[in-house]
């Protein structure tokens, strides 16, 4: 679960009663697209015919740009989970963090998700021994991807989300 019960008012846009500028949803989300495109040869090493991820994360970016719906974006981050179902590891996480960057659409804080399974998903993908390592790597590098306009909102995100995602934003 990368959720909380109860939704922080930062993560939900004006519109909708909360205090998130739509311009700072359009970063949180191509942040996550970001995260989700950095594992994403994880998940094409083992379904390099399966389009699903990478549609999802294109369509992030699309609904950014204002060439999709919300729906559409929405819908394809559906569809990305859909390739993660029946995998284990590795290629299930970075399908995963793809199908939450699509989601960022429609909820922001999905946008944690894809980072917190892209780091799952390196996590797997290190050799024994060495994944404690490469989990902090790969976040070090999630938060250099930061736009300054969500930097603070992120990081202080990742300290209230981290135990319900996993612990993986400890660097």
């Amino acid at each position: 679960m990368i959720l909380p019960k109860v939704r922080d008012p930062r993560l939900v846009t004006v519109r909708r009663g909360g205090t998130l500028s739509d311009a700072d949803h359009h970063l949180l989300a191509l942040w996550a697209a970001s995260c989700a495109e950095h594992v994403l040869p994880l998940f094409e090493a083992v379904r390099p015919q399966d389009p699903r991820p990478r549609a999802a994360i294109e369509a992030a970016r699309a609904w950014v740009r204002g060439d999709v719906a919300m729906m559409a974006a929405r819908a394809a981050g559906g569809h990305a989970m859909g390739a993660a179902r029946d995998l284990r590891g590795v290629a299930r996480h970075a399908a995963y963090a793809a199908g939450q960057a699509g989601a960022v659409a429609h909820v922001a804080a999905h946008d944690l998700g894809a980072a917190a399974y892209a780091i799952k998903a390196v996590l797997a993908a290190a050799p024994a021994g060495e994944s404690e390592a490469a989990g902090q790597a790969e976040c070090r590098w999630q938060r250099d991807q930061l736009p300054d306009a969500v930097r603070e909102l992120v990081l202080d995100d990742q300290r209230v989300r981290n135990e319900i995602c996993w612990s993986v934003f400890t660097c």
